[in-house]
């Protein structure tokens, strides 16, 4: 990112990736740019830290944000993790989560079509980061459940939706 850009896109509409960079740098959340077009970082959430990656597709005006818990899913465990992964995505408006069949990386997943400029407003970059990271936050417990409680899909994700509307 350019000296100045975050004083640059903290007022303006900006190419992705620098939104997102000074976003990130002004909240003091560690990042690095990979290119023009990619940057990762990480934030703490309520349960884990998670790792964002941010990917601008310019050809398509699509920017896809990537929000990894750091969880990953055991062979033995992938049929309950899939079911779970379909009954949590049906509770979700925005983005989805998924495994990566190499690795069994859980993942959630976000693409954002942008207008004919191809410029991020710091609303749309703050509402994006905000989303995936409370998704996460929101269903962590449930994964958690299923991956090492030993719970059912459907009895973690009853127990993890409880458990969060119950916090103050």
């Amino acid at each position: 990112m350019r000296a100045g850009q975050t004083e640059l896109v903290a007022n303006d509409d900006a190419p992705p990736v620098d939104m997102l960079a000074a976003l990130f740098e002004a909240r003091g959340w560690p990042f690095q740019a990979v290119s023009d077009d990619e940057m990762s970082g990480e934030i703490q959430g309520s349960w884990a830290k998670y790792q964002l990656r941010c990917i601008w597709r310019s050809e398509d005006n699509v920017l896809q944000l990537l929000c990894l818990p750091d969880i990953r899913v055991a062979e033995d465990k992938r049929s309950q993790a899939f079911e779970l992964v379909a009954m949590v995505n049906e509770q979700m408006w925005l983005g989805h989560f998924d495994v990566w069949s190499n690795g069994g990386m859980l993942l959630y997943r976000n693409g954002a079509m942008l207008g004919d400029d191809g410029l991020l407003s710091l609303d749309q970059a703050q509402a994006l980061v905000e989303t995936a990271v409370e998704e996460c936050d929101r269903f962590y417990p449930a994964f958690q459940f299923v991956l090492w409680g030993d719970k059912s899909p459907r009895d973690a994700l009853e127990n993890a939706l409880v458990d969060a509307a119950g916090e103050a």
